[in-house]
């Protein structure tokens, strides 16, 4: 058997254990509506429609959250049933459930009940818990006890219990800070794709001339935006089967007798009057279908009642999907409804003004709420939902709330400030330039070395005013940014649970990143994944500030490594957990802090939950930091009006390594390639490409640094050989791997630590020497071991630092550690224990 609303397949002897609800009915089986959250959209294998459970061959949205995936025209029938990854002051609860999705699993994906083969890379079978991945047969999940405990990874995720966002209106892409550059056409093109795509879907269907496709139209709404859906049937089909067939493509199982059908011309849809024109048909007596000039479309209107069923759910309700169903007429109000559900509730004795009526309309993108007033009539409220869209009074469900004082509060990260002011003096700014409502707005936190503030505003439409407007806002020629950020409740965080910050640097290893991201928000609370380019670092550490003990994992290269650590030592005085251990996912190119530490030469396409784990089972280790003063002592060239002044000193981090001379100058020839063409950077193999093809150019290249630049280690001066580059390394990998240092044992220097608190220098001949280390046939010159140094530099020098290059004027450099050391994560030389799904 096949179903002919939603394409549910069976066989005969199959239908009594038939559990999967079908589309029609999915709405009314949402236990707590959260809207979905669709990226751009995409052509994904092997995947499936959760509506027409079809296979998803055109280009397809699916939510960056769950696993929903739905056709393009599907996507409007979508319930919302995301998971609630946060509470928002409606139907919050701290006990959870488990969050089951239908399909999409691998072929070899096993039941948890009957440990048999539940996967099909064929139809949509399986059910899958999006928290604790828990896999089962449709048949067996109703076995499967209700609460869920999160699974295997349950220590690394931010309980949902323990996060509080208010949003309203804000986009659900807004509140988990999902960059929108891919998205910036999909939300305008949704009608026309919903309704041409389904066209070309179902033009096929009617190829037979007995049969004509005919367009419908669900309601006004849709008349207005020309979103339709064709419907095939027999030339002389009955007006009462074209109804069933209208229904059927809108997911409605109602009774067709509810429902009649109205002609709608070519003139009346080109109309501006088209509402009007449809009313007055109204009466007309359609009779056959069959008839010698078809119109061009149709509406599906409902027939007035006079008395219908409603449901109505309480708000209060923390477990289960109880409601009660209620009989209202002409005459039922908001208020006389609210009076006959409190006695069925077992609140009879309370005051009516206590409690309201609210219309949640239960949509994919949005779940959207209005308080109905105490006057208004019910069935005329029906009436015009209907009218508006049949589709919508499908999704949409009465609750009965009690009235309290709901405290309106969305925390606002601001970026892009000038650094190093007042608090008065960021409000100023703000008021300059946002006009921003001192009443309702205020500024909770400031960053001032970042330049950066947190507001907490306390009316909706302010925060959505200031959020849009601040996208197109600059100061002192530098763009601000600004991030919603969610509120973290440390109270409620389990005491075993070390919940894992996730920062992911999509520009890093190609599209590698732009994968993570959505597997890690699938993986783990979304609202512990940030976006590196969408704010930096520090919206994630703000949000995390007041969590007891967490952790952090960095998917990028060194370069990211470094940024995430320089920003952990700038703000970690105001975090609770002033020192938390750092993992590496390596991205990027050279990724030696990630070799040292285990996690590999770079990230290859490993299963994400298998890296959380790693991370779990990982052990705590020290690394020594270093702060390098460069203090030039000549002036800056091409200084303005012929006035020449020195540049000021700047302050740099180091984890790595710090080059000057040869290597540092490879470095800045790489890095200009890079800015000139950076659509070519997007591989590995590429990149290193790169920088042999620029080693090559200067292999005939002599430069005699030795000449150039002074060396004075701990207090004393070092005579240095001749070399062309000068290497100081705190980590024993450089250039993607190679040990500059070498392996033999030496009397004059200690065997090197990444947290011995000293950094070794090395010297190197050439481009030729290099590469002859690279290769493994020889080590660097070791010229000493200390941890302070003084380099004079007497002319302008390439430099680098952790693979970032610039040329440094003559001056003064000085290396010494940086505070306290930092806690890193090392990958267990243990097998992982095969735990969890």
């Amino acid at each position: 058997f096949i179903f002919a609303v939603c394409n549910f397949m069976s066989h005969e002897k199959c239908l009594k254990n038939v559990k999967i609800p079908c589309s029609c009915i999915a709405p009314s089986l949402v236990r707590v509506p959260v809207a979905h959250c669709f990226g751009p959209p995409g052509h994904y294998k092997r995947k499936f429609c959760t509506v027409c459970r079809k296979s998803l061959e055109s280009p397809a949205f699916r939510c960056e959250v769950c696993e929903l995936h739905v056709h393009t025209d599907c996507i409007l029938f979508a319930c919302s049933d995301c998971r609630q990854c946060h509470q928002d002051g409606h139907q919050d609860h701290d006990t959870y459930h488990h969050h089951w999705r239908e399909g999409n699993l691998s072929s070899s994906a096993r039941c948890e009940v009957c440990k048999k083969t539940c996967g099909s890379s064929e139809v949509l079978s399986g059910m899958r818990c999006e928290w604790c991945g828990i896999l089962a047969h449709a048949a067996c999940y109703i076995i499967v006890t209700p609460e869920c405990t999160f699974g295997r990874l349950r220590n690394m995720i931010l309980p949902p219990s323990c996060v509080q966002l208010f949003s309203r209106n804000f986009s659900k892409l807004h509140c988990f800070r999902i960059s929108e550059h891919l998205q910036t056409e999909s939300d305008e093109d949704d009608d026309v794709d919903g309704s041409t795509q389904g066209s070309a879907k179902d033009v096929q269907i009617s190829t037979d001339s007995s049969k004509q496709t005919l367009k419908i139209f669900d309601g006004n709404d849709a008349v207005k935006r020309n979103q339709f859906r064709l419907i095939s049937v027999p030339r002389i089909a009955k007006n009462e089967e074209v109804v069933e067939a209208a229904l059927r493509a809108y997911y409605i199982n109602d009774d067709q007798q509810e429902y009649e059908l109205q002609t709608f011309t070519q003139q009346a849809l080109l109309s501006d009057d088209v509402i009007n024109r449809n009313d007055a048909a109204e009466d007309s007596n359609l009779g056959s279908v069959f008839r010698e000039s078809v119109p061009e479309a149709w509406i599906i209107r409902a027939k007035p009642k006079d008395e219908e069923v409603i449901r109505i759910y309480p708000a209060w309700l923390k477990v289960g999907m109880a409601y009660v169903s209620l009989r209202v007429n002409k005459d039922s109000t908001t208020q006389t409804v609210i009076k006959e559900v409190l006695p069925l509730l077992g609140r009879q004795m309370e005051c009516l003004q206590n409690f309201k009526l609210v219309e949640v309309l239960m949509g994919s993108k949005q779940v959207q709420r209005m308080v109905l007033d105490n006057q208004e009539l019910i069935l005329n409220r029906l009436k015009d939902i209907r009218k508006t869209s049949i589709r919508q009074m499908n999704q949409t469900r009465f609750y009965i709330v009690e009235n309290s004082k709901s405290i309106v509060q969305v925390n606002l990260f601001v970026g892009g400030l000038p650094p190093q002011l007042s608090p008065e003096e960021y409000t100023n700014i703000l008021k300059d330039e946002l006009a921003i409502k001192t009443n309702v707005v205020s500024v909770s936190h400031v960053y001032q070395a970042q330049g950066a503030v947190v507001l907490k505003i306390s009316c909706f439409s302010e925060a959505e005013r200031i959020y849009m407007l601040v996208k197109d806002t600059t100061v002192n020629d530098k763009p601000l940014n600004a991030v919603v950020i969610p509120e973290v409740v440390a109270s409620k965080i389990p005491r075993n649970c070390c919940p894992l910050l996730v920062f992911v640097n999509p520009k890093s290893g190609g599209l590698k990143g732009r994968d993570l991201l959505y597997s890690f928000r699938k993986l783990l609370n979304p609202h512990q994944v940030f976006e590196l380019t969408n704010g930096g670092p520090l919206p994630g550490f703000h949000t995390f500030s007041k969590v007891p003990s967490f952790r952090v994992l960095v998917c990028g290269g060194d370069g990211t490594v470094g940024w995430v650590l320089g920003a952990l030592e700038e703000i970690r005085h105001k975090l609770v957990c002033s020192e938390p251990s750092v993992a590496i996912l390596p991205l990027g190119t050279g990724n030696d802090l990630g070799r040292v530490l285990r996690w590999g030469a770079g990230y290859s396409g490993e299963d994400p939950y298998s890296i959380l784990v790693s991370v779990d089972e990982a052990d705590d280790v020290l690394m020594d930091r270093w702060t390098i003063l460069l203090d030039a002592e000549e002036p800056a060239e091409g200084a303005e009006n012929g006035v020449a002044e020195p540049e000021p000193p700047k302050i740099v981090q180091m984890n790595n390594y710090c080059g000057l001379g040869i290597d540092a100058e490879l470095s800045l020839d790489f890095h200009h390639a890079r800015e000139e063409e950076p659509g070519k950077f997007n591989s590995r193999f590429h990149n290193k490409g790169v920088y042999v093809k620029v080693g090559l150019q200067k292999i005939s290249h002599t430069r005699n640094l030795h000449r150039d630049i002074k060396l004075q280690v701990d207090q004393h001066e070092v005579e240095l050989p001749s070399i062309e580059g000068l290497i100081f390394i705190n980590i024993p990998s450089w250039g993607s791997g190679a040990d500059l240092w070498g392996s033999e044992s030496d009397n004059r220097f200690e065997k090197p630590r990444i947290d011995d608190g000293l950094l070794e220098v090395v010297g190197v001949t050439g481009v030729v020497h290099m590469g002859q280390v690279q290769g493994g046939f020889r080590s660097g010159i070791r010229i000493a071991q200390g941890s302070y140094f003084r380099v004079t530099l007497l002319k302008p020098i390439p430099v680098q630092v952790d693979g970032e290059p610039w040329i440094q004027a003559p001056g003064q450099i000085i290396i010494s550690a940086a505070g306290p050391k930092v806690h890193m994560l090392k990958k267990s030389k243990q097998k992982q224990k095969k735990t969890g799904s």
